[in-house]
């Protein structure tokens, strides 16, 4: 498998809505913000009210206790069906576009794809990824900040703290059939076996990562999809 991965890869393409350099925020500029948040959305018209009030929420509540703190929320719109990019575009109005920006993508490209656009277009020296869906509460950044303070030194500026819902895993799994219970130990043995083990909830949605950590992450993914 790793084989057959390694030969058909191929280079994810700089196009659609990608940030290059003189046309506007780029992570390879320096840092400008304490903070970027890159909220990748597929026909999230309903989820995304929720998780975009309790993230600006949070954020503008941080603010006025720390005047020196500075962030900045973009919304990534992959090739949405339905109204994404009209309710995004209703926070951009009510926070300013300095503070929730919203980028869309002609076409559907996958999770992958649309967290790399935002990411290429941020301007935080601390970036995290917060799915839509608001599976994680917000406020819970501060677990993930700390994790990453942790990790200091951190080697050429590179660092990545990593959210897990592991701890709720048995409530899952009472709310699941035995297929989706097996299917889903199956999935972590395979990851586990294959690529990591020691993280031990990798799909969850909720990273935070230095500047330096998420261009060099981001710069050599090749697939583009979830």
């Amino acid at each position: 498998i790793c084989a057959i991965a390694h030969v058909t890869a191929k280079t994810m393409p700089h196009k659609d809505a990608e940030c290059r350099k003189g046309s506007g925020p780029n992570i390879h500029d320096p840092a400008t913000r304490e903070l970027s948040v890159i909220v990748p959305s597929y026909n999230e018209e309903k989820r995304l009210p929720l998780m975009m009030d309790e993230a600006l929420d949070y954020l503008e509540k941080r603010q006025k206790q720390d005047p020196s703190f500075t962030y900045e929320v973009i919304v990534v719109n992959d090739g949405s069906k339905d109204q994404t990019a009209k309710v995004a575009k209703e926070y951009c109005k009510k926070y300013g576009s300095d503070k929730v920006r919203v980028i869309s993508l002609e076409k559907n490209r996958g999770k992958g794809g649309a967290v790399r656009t935002g990411v290429f277009c941020s301007r935080g020296e601390k970036i995290l990824m917060a799915d839509a869906d608001g599976a994680t509460k917000f406020a819970d950044i501060e677990k993930v900040e700390e994790g990453l303070k942790n990790l200091r030194p951190w080697p050429k500026g590179m660092a990545i703290s990593c959210g897990s819902r592991a701890h709720l895993e048995k409530d899952s799994i009472a709310k699941r059939s035995y297929f989706r219970t097996l299917l889903m130990y199956g999935f972590h043995f395979l990851v586990w076996f294959l690529c990591v083990k020691e993280i031990r909830d990798t799909q969850c949605g909720f990273k935070l990562l230095t500047r330096e950590a998420a261009l060099q992450t981001f710069s050599n993914l090749h697939i583009e999809r979830w």
